[in-house]
C-alpha cells in the first residue's frame, strides 16, 4: 500500500495524468456550478409564483446557491470519483506504461460510454447508500466517533471496489468480473480508506482521484497472478 501511494505521488507530473487532473477539476467544477445555477434558479422562480419582493427572492437565491455549494462539499467525493470513472483508463494507461508495460500491451480499451457508465453508478451507489445510511451516521454522533467510523468502514469499501473496478475492466472478461470482485478484497479496503481519508484533507482531496486510480493500478498488478 505504501508503495503503490509513493509511486502513484512521484507520478503527479506525468503530463497525461496532469491532462486528466485538468479535465476531471474542469468537468467537476461545471457540474457543481450547474447544480448551484439550477438551484438559483429554481429559487427565483419559486419566489417570483409567490410574489416575493426582488429583495427576498435574491435572499432565497443566496440560500439556494449555499445550500447548493453545502451540497457539493458533502457530495464532492462521489461527484469527483464519478468523474474520474469517465477518465480513468488515460490515469490507468500511464501507470501501466510507466511501470507494467507487458499488461499494457494486453489490456483492452475502455470506451466512453463504459466510462460514463461507471462514474455515473459509483457516484449514484455513493450516494444512495450514504444517504440510507444517514440516519445510522445521526444516531451515532452521540458516541463521538461512531459516525465518522462508519463513514471511513462504508466509503473505504464503495472507494476500494469502485477504483479496483476502474483498472480490472481493461484486463478481467467481463464474464470473469464477479470472480474477481471475490478477490483483493482487504487491499481494496484498505485502499478505499486510505482514499476516503486523502478527501477529508484540503488541498489534497483534489488529487485523491488521480492517486487513487494510480494506486490502484499499482495493487491490481502487483497481486494479479503471472
Amino acid at each position: 500500500m505504501v508503495r503503490a501511494f509513493l509511486l502513484s505521488l512521484a507520478q503527479l507530473g506525468d503530463r497525461r495524468i496532469l491532462a486528466v487532473f485538468l479535465k476531471s477539476m474542469l468537468v467537476t467544477v461545471a457540474l457543481i456550478g450547474a447544480l448551484g445555477a439550477g438551484l438559483w434558479y429554481g429559487a427565483t422562480r419559486l419566489a417570483d409564483r409567490w410574489g416575493w419582493d426582488s429583495l427576498s427572492g435574491g435572499l432565497l437565491g443566496a440560500v439556494a446557491l449555499l445550500a447548493a455549494f453545502g451540497a457539493s462539499w458533502l457530495l464532492f467525493r462521489a461527484i469527483a470519483i464519478g468523474v474520474m470513472g469517465v477518465f480513468a483508463d488515460d490515469v490507468v494507461v500511464a501507470v501501466e506504461a510507466r511501470h507494467y508495460p507487458q499488461a499494457l500491451a494486453t489490456a483492452r480499451s475502455v470506451t466512453m460510454a463504459r466510462g460514463i457508465g461507471l462514474g455515473l453508478r459509483s457516484a449514484g451507489r455513493a450516494i444512495l447508500i450514504n444517504l440510507a445510511l444517514a440516519p445510522v451516521y445521526v444516531a451515532l454522533l452521540v458516541t463521538g466517533v461512531g459516525t465518522w467510523l462508519l463513514f471511513f468502514l462504508v466509503n473505504g469499501w464503495l472507494l476500494g471496489l469502485d477504483l479496483g473496478t476502474m483498472v480490472a475492466v481493461r484486463h478481467v472478461p467481463s464474464a470473469m468480473m464477479r470472480d474477481w470482485r471475490k478477490t483483493g478484497a482487504v487491499d481494496r479496503f484498505a485502499m478505499g480508506v486510505a482514499g476516503t481519508a486523502l478527501f477529508m484533507v484540503p488541498v489534497l482531496n483534489l488529487f485523491a482521484p488521480i492517486l487513487g486510480a494510480a494506486m490502484a493500478t499499482h495493487l491490481f498488478h502487483e497481486r494479479r497472478p503471472l
